[in-house]
């Protein structure tokens, strides 16, 4: 499967939420748009979710990836990324298609609040990853390490409809030429609890033909602390993975001391 769109798959973008001001969690699932919204102090997030995709007729799974988040302070979170991974390679007929399969190289990084929304000011943050090469499964190593940076932006177009949109860079522990990384997502608020949201995402990298998918998904809190996700997406783009599916749950606790 094509690079761009497991890094995308892997940040694991956030959903357009607009509850995360009265104390619900704001999460980095279903959609490929990072959130702006740092993890409250002294909490524990964790968001995980099992993906399918197809590309040239070949499958990736993750099952599955998990994203740790840890508020450090009112404007700085801890972020680790784990993906147990399985991608589908060509084989010699009879044989048939082999699967490779194993950790991919663990991603640590932080999420660093730039400014509050403000009129047409969005509210930013910026997002820096990177990935450790040799702490991964044997057949999964890199040999040189792999950083991406994200700028995370927001506005709130109503009280039901926000706008998200990131822009990036990000290289993948091979080249030295990086892919760079767009989104684009609106959500909508669907009475307490549910929201849903369309989305375009690519990537463009010197010298290939640039890839772009939109997908949609839907995201329901069973309460402030815990919430269910379901999302899918298609290639527009030659170039891009023709369909994926994803699924996932995510909650939190606080880590800190009882007043």
């Amino acid at each position: 499967m094509r690079k761009p769109l497991l890094i995308l798959l892997f940040i694991a973008g956030s959903t357009i939420s607009f509850a995360q001001q009265s104390g619900r969690m704001e999460t980095d699932r279903p959609d490929q748009t990072e959130s702006p919204f740092i993890t409250k102090k002294n909490w524990l997030q964790t968001e995980i979710g099992l993906t399918i995709a197809k590309d040239i007729g070949l499958s990736s799974i993750l099952h599955p990836t998990i994203l740790w988040k840890y508020g450090v302070s009112k404007r700085f979170e801890l972020r680790l990324l784990t993906e147990f991974v399985s991608h589908e390679n060509p084989v010699i007929i009879p044989d048939g298609n082999d699967f490779i399969t194993g950790l991919n190289p663990i991603q640590i990084g932080g999420k660093i609040a730039l400014w509050e929304e403000k009129g047409l000011l969005p509210q930013t943050t910026i997002i820096f990853h990177t990935s450790i090469p040799k702490a991964a499964s044997k057949n999964l190593k890199l040999n040189k390490w792999a950083p991406e940076f994200i700028l995370s932006m927001q506005n709130s177009l109503s009280e039901k409809i926000g706008l998200g949109y990131n822009l990036g860079a990000a290289w993948d522990g091979i080249s030295k030429t990086p892919y760079w990384l767009y989104t684009l997502s609106t959500g909508f608020n669907l009475g307490k609890n549910g929201y849903t949201y369309i989305e375009i995402f690519g990537a463009v990298r010197k010298y290939e033909m640039p890839q772009h998918s939109a997908d949609c998904g839907f995201g329901y809190y069973i309460n402030d602390n815990f919430k269910i996700d379901i999302s899918g997406g298609l290639g527009i783009t030659e170039n891009a993975a023709d369909w994926f599916t994803a699924a996932g749950f995510s909650f939190r606790f606080n880590t800190g001391k009882k007043k």
